[in-house]
């Protein structure tokens, strides 16, 4: 493993688990809005400590489901603040809630480091 490699390893282990994280830290104010939104965090913080598993051994399964991860949660705050989700109404002046922001920032930098060290995956797979 390169360095260039390294980098986007522990760039990858990094953001997953600051998403979790942050969800894990929302999951609380999350069951007064409905139950299964708080489990869906609390879900998202197991989900993400098992993809920084995978992805720490190297397992592309790991960094697979760090997306699914990423885009479903950057979906779901979208959703939240668009049209709703079911038996929550849309919450649209809850654009920029502090946790939130940082979990979209986190999402969005682990799609950028799962793209780029899937490419330079791919092109040293091709220099071989």
């Amino acid at each position: 493993m390169n360095k260039i490699s390294r980098i986007f390893l522990w760039f990858g282990i990094a953001l997953i688990l600051i998403i979790g994280l942050i969800h894990v830290i929302g999951a609380k104010d999350s069951f007064n809005d409905a139950v299964y939104k708080g489990w869906l965090f609390y879900a998202n913080g197991v989900a993400a400590s098992i993809a920084a598993y995978g992805i720490y051994h190297k397992h592309n399964w790991g960094w697979n489901l760090g997306l699914m991860i990423a885009v479903g949660s950057f979906l779901g705050y979208v959703a939240s603040r668009t049209v709703g989700l079911p038996y929550i109404p849309a919450e649209p002046d809850a654009w920029l809630e502090p946790l939130g922001v940082a979990s979209l920032i986190a999402e969005g930098l682990f799609v950028v480091v799962f793209i780029g060290g899937k490419g330079g995956e791919h092109s040293t797979e091709l220099t071989k």
